[in-house]
């Protein structure tokens, strides 16, 4: 109590205690929705027992006990008295106590968090055993056998799952007792046996955990509750958390529920069943049963299952009973379930249910088929699929009847499936492609220079980098299959061999030689492995009658048009608009196909690549403006030819086009390697005027860090002419295509803006390019100018710079970059995994949004620039514009569209459509 002085001097007491924290539930307490608080097992648990279905009684530890444990290291002192409460609430209803000799209660313990996670702790079953009470189980149950098998299931669960013994110590054990008995399975052992066994174990637990078993059943229920709290926080829980981006701070459950017995006989069992296949989504009856056998059996595999129509002959009353439960579970939670049961004498108990997990294709068509049964809205079967579901169902296919010679493992970063000659630079892969050969592109590490090679290429493979690399990057962009960080390869360029140094065998292989590349598993392997395109692809390249023709059977038809109803539901209900990034009329005619709206980032610096290259730098080495003159001269047809194919590719549709962007070093020789170059010739007498020349240049524009540097509006405005070439070019273009009876669309995109007068003055020169231009053809030419949001002081000085801006458009890469204030080409392989370990980061920032950070900035720079133009369009056209988590967050700030590479494009439109159901 707290006592305060009253104004006259009295004491009063304060009548407002601490309310105690509520830490415990009964089954009969809580509901489905209650997921956060109960976690997933129990919040079902909770709801079957509503529902009146056969659940065991028990209870569950919340979440919140949980968290307090982790935070103060310490069970809190109120759970204990919660759970003595709770459990004799069990013990009342039943009739019997926690480990009584003569006829005891037992329970099992297990984890239970918000979402399904096979990291955490597993099941403890037959709480509440110990020497006298094993006894007392055997003449209730009328069946010693069955207690002696409990009681060592009990002593082998406990020590490896509480007390972190090695599980081999125990299975030996078990394995040893069979031999010497001359018996091959579990149940074959006599009562004398699992008797011995029993002392073995409890030996075992003494020689490594250095406690006896304990025998009070209280201390048991204690340690195992206590231990799945501690699971939470395991490596492999980490691991898995991090993987499907689960919060690390949710917590778990504890449930505890009566044991009902499936080992007590040819009456008793146990099993697993689902209402709807989830390999392929058709309705039936779909499970594994084990007579005489507990819960864990069935999923270690120590024993043959048999099918649900197996138990319908063995135990038509308890089958039926089944099937109308799952019937009746179904119909409550509308989708898909996962029902784990016992059967103990005849009797069916519901242990667990769940929504089913599912692969893929049975997500589309169990969503379609639920439609067409009425159970739910083609709204609510949006929400019942997802980009990353359809991802997997669009990535080519290896056929799998075939023999296959692993060379090496490494990160899978791009997911699909190629085959082809190894080649080991850019004009290898680009002169054999153009010969129509299929190459793999393999290099130590990629760079921008290596993009044609990787146009060319039908899979990249590279002995370093991450999922982050350049590599992994720009191949998830083009959707290309991608395998990086292969650390047993070794790639001599010069040599052009690959030499693969795996269980002490040696391979080396030369360009030309063929390997496949399985950027799904990270596994390449030697030779030809056969590819096919999946169904879906095939009907998003070619429509739903092809793909319908194309079927080989009535499964895959059924999948194309699950997939086809819900992505045209999902077109139907978006707002966002979805644009694709595409540098030439070949990807550009992809995102068509894949049903893009128009371009969001066409970028230019792609088209000076290659031969061109050395045009941009007689553009940079011109000292008069003669050379300068020549130089832009012998750019502008090339690149007008590049637009005038592009706009006619996308004719009607607009394409924003930005100017170029990249460092001016990306266009120079390497410093290093053109210094050495110099000397060497000097010192030969060999040198070249141009080389000394090219060297004074490269040395004065050298950058530290050059993404910071000299590029984007800084480039265009310093260096003379950069910015008329590229909107004459642009605007001749469509005066062709105009002239052809076109509608060419395009929009003006000046990038790294962080300046209002950056814009002015960009501005200026390009509506003086088009005025030219207009005046000369005849034709009206009045383009969007807008620029993109990269920089945080673009972002939230959006108001000014809107003045001169007819749209934005947000480019999150570089804006992610620019606000942590680290190059993601850098940092990915040097820190991240720490960070991620450390839980600073959920995802990495370059996958998915970093809402509380460069979200912000995006919300203050949309808020600003709509308030100086109301209708202002906003778009994205970073790597985030195709993820599917980045999208419902566009969605919800008001992004008018979102642009991704074109093998993304149904996945933002996907997920588009989800974010409008989800969000309203």
């Amino acid at each position: 109590m707290t006592y305060r002085h009253a104004p006259h001097g009295k004491a009063s007491i304060d009548k407002k205690k601490a309310k105690m924290p509520k830490y415990v539930y009964m089954f009969s307490e809580g509901d489905k929705d209650q997921k956060d608080l109960l976690g997933g097992k129990g919040a079902n648990l909770a709801e079957m027992t509503r529902l009146g279905l056969p659940v065991p009684p028990g209870f569950t530890i919340t979440t919140d006990a949980c968290r307090a444990y982790l935070h103060d290291g310490v069970v809190p002192p109120e759970l204990a008295v919660q759970v003595t409460t709770a459990l004799r609430r069990v013990e009342e209803d039943l009739g019997r106590q926690l480990g009584d000799a003569e006829d005891p209660l037992l329970v099992s313990v297990r984890s239970g968090a918000k979402f399904s996670m096979p990291g955490m702790m597993e099941t403890v079953l037959n709480i509440g055993l110990n020497d006298q009470s094993v006894e007392g189980l055997a003449k209730a149950s009328g069946d010693e056998r069955f207690a002696w098998d409990s009681y060592r299931r009990l002593i082998q669960m406990f020590g490896k799952t509480v007390l972190d013994i090695e599980g081999e110590h125990f299975s030996s054990a078990l394995d040893a007792k069979k031999l010497e008995k001359g018996v091959k399975l579990d149940y074959e052992l006599d009562v004398d046996a699992l008797k011995e066994l029993v002392d073995q174990y409890k030996q075992i637990v003494k020689e490594h955990a250095g406690i006896d078993f304990p025998q009070d059943p209280r201390t048991q229920l204690d340690m195992a509750s206590e231990a799945v709290f501690r699971s939470w926080n395991t490596e492999r829980a980490h691991i898995y958390r991090r993987r499907e981006k689960i919060p690390h701070d949710l917590g778990t459950a504890v449930n505890v529920c009566t044991m009902v017995f499936g080992n007590m006989g040819e009456t008793s069992g146990t099993g697993v069943c689902f209402t709807r296949d989830p390999s392929t989504g058709h309705s039936g009856v779909y499970g594994d049963y084990l007579v005489n056998a507990q819960g864990e059996d069935v999923v270690a595999g120590i024993r043959n299952t048999l099918s649900l129509a197996d138990l319908k002959n063995i135990d038509p009353e308890s089958y039926r009973e089944l099937r109308a439960a799952m019937r009746k579970l179904e119909t409550h939670y509308r989708d898909l379930c996962d029902i784990e049961f016992t059967i103990e004498r005849g009797k069916l108990w519901l242990l667990q249910t769940r929504v089913g997990k599912r692969t893929a294709a049975a997500a589309f068509r169990v969503a379609s088929q639920l439609v067409d049964e009425k159970l739910i809205t083609l709204d609510e079967a949006l929400t019942r699929v997802t980009g990353e579901q359809l991802t997997k169902l669009m990535f080519p296919q290896f056929a799998t009847d075939v023999e296959r010679q692993l060379l090496t493992k490494a990160m899978p970063a791009s997911p699909g499936a190629a085959v082809g000659g190894i080649v080991f630079d850019n004009d290898e892969a680009v002169s054999r492609a153009a010969e129509g050969q299929k190459v793999i592109l393999v290099r130590r590490e990629t760079n921008p220079d290596d993009l044609p090679g990787m146009v060319a290429a039908d899979g990249v493979l590279t002995a370093r980098g991450g999922k982050t690399s350049h590599a992994a990057v720009v191949a998830r962009g083009m959707g290309k299959t991608c395998v990086c960080g292969a650390e047993e390869l070794e790639v001599d360029a010069e040599a052009r061999t690959l030499t693969v140094n795996r269980d002490g065998k040696q391979i080396v292989l030369h360009s030309g030689d063929v390997i496949a590349v399985d950027g799904t598993t990270g596994e390449v392997f030697l030779g030809e492995v056969p590819v096919v395109d999946s169904p879906v692809m095939t009907y998003l390249r070619r429509g739903l009658d092809e793909a319908l023709y194309r079927a080989e059977d009535a499964d895959t038809r059924e999948l194309v048009a699950s997939v086809h109803r819900l992505m045209r539901h999902a077109d139907e209900r978006r707002r966002l608009r979805v644009r694709a990034n595409a540098d030439n009329p070949d990807d550009a005619r992809h995102a068509i196909h894949r049903g893009a709206e128009g371009i969001g980032l066409c970028r230019t610096e792609h088209m000076f690549l290659g031969e061109r290259k050395q045009f941009v730098q007689d553009l940079i080495l011109a000292q008069t403006d003669e050379e300068r003159e020549q130089a832009l001269a012998a750019l502008l047809p090339l690149q007008k030819s590049d637009f005038v194919k592009m706009l006619e590719t996308m004719d009607g549709k607009s394409m924003t086009v930005r100017l170029i962007d990249p460092p001016l070093h990306e266009f120079l020789p390497d410093l290093t390697e053109l210094s050495v170059k110099v000397a060497l010739d000097r010192e030969r007498g060999t040198l070249d005027p141009a080389d000394e020349k090219l060297l004074a240049v490269v040395r004065k524009n050298h950058e530290a860090n050059p993404m910071l540097g000299l590029r984007g509006v800084r480039l265009l405005l310093t260096l003379p002419g950069l910015i008329e070439l590229q909107v004459r070019a642009i605007a001749e273009a469509a005066v062709e295509r105009l002239r052809a009876g076109g509608s060419p669309q395009p929009e003006i995109m000046i990038p790294l803006v962080g300046s209002v007068r950056e814009l002015q003055i960009a501005r200026e020169r390009a509506e003086k390019v088009l005025a030219e231009v207009s005046e000369q053809s005849g034709y009206k030419l009045d383009f969007p100018i807008g620029c993109m949001i990269e920089l945080p002081r673009a972002a939230i000085s959006a108001d000014t710079i809107a003045e001169e801006a007819d749209f934005f458009s947000f480019g999150t890469n570089d804006l992610t970059q620019t606000t942590w204030g680290f190059s993601r080409d850098d940092v990915e392989g040097v820190f991240f995994g720490h960070y991620m370990d450390a839980g600073i980061f959920g995802t990495s920032p370059f996958e998915t949004i970093d809402e509380r950070g460069v979200g912000r900035l995006m919300e203050t720079g949309a808020k600003r620039a709509r308030k100086t133009k109301a209708d202002m369009k906003l778009g994205v056209c970073g790597e985030h514009g195709g993820d599917p988590d980045s999208i419902d967050f566009f969605h919800r700030l008001g992004i008018s569209y979102v642009s991704c590479s074109p093998f993304r494009v149904p996945v933002a439109r996907l997920e588009a459509g989800r974010a409008a159901v989800i969000n309203g």
